[in-house]
């Protein structure tokens, strides 16, 4: 694997799945730049930080399993497998104790070996008919 790659996959494994902030500004540049729309959540590297938290605090089993990645130049493209149960208080919605699991599409920039921006989609409508909060397909 590239090294880009094995940051990418370093990233979701500790930050995501273990919940260790501690090695985020080893891998988000200090210029990082969100551009998937999250509301309530600036699109700054201190913004993405406290999503992350929030996510953990919300979802103590937050698991993302890298399904594929693919690199070109200094982006690295992964479709991910995001999946977790909802114990606490998530953007307003209090704990429905029901699980989740969606696709996330992530594209990822770097720069000096750090990402330095992303791109992303993920199932939001999936997810929160899953969690019990919005109704099912018509």
């Amino acid at each position: 694997m590239s090294d880009l790659k094995d940051s990418l996959g370093r990233f979701y494994e500790e930050v995501a799945n273990r919940g260790n902030l501690d090695v985020f500004d080893e891998l988000l540049h200090d210029d990082y730049v969100e551009h998937e729309d999250l509301p309530g959540v600036p699109a700054t590297k201190a913004g993405t930080r406290t999503l992350f938290q929030m996510l953990r605090g919300a979802f103590p089993d937050l698991n993302m399993v890298v399904e594929d990645m693919v690199e070109e130049g200094d982006t690295v493209a992964a479709r991910v497998r995001m999946s977790g149960t909802h114990k606490g208080e998530f953007m307003g919605m209090p704990a429905t104790g029901k699980r989740f699991d969606i696709q996330v599409m992530d594209f990822l920039q770097f720069s000096g070996g750090q990402v330095i921006a992303h791109w992303g989609v993920m199932d939001a409508a999936g997810m929160m008919e899953q969690l019990g909060v919005a109704p099912g397909p018509a």
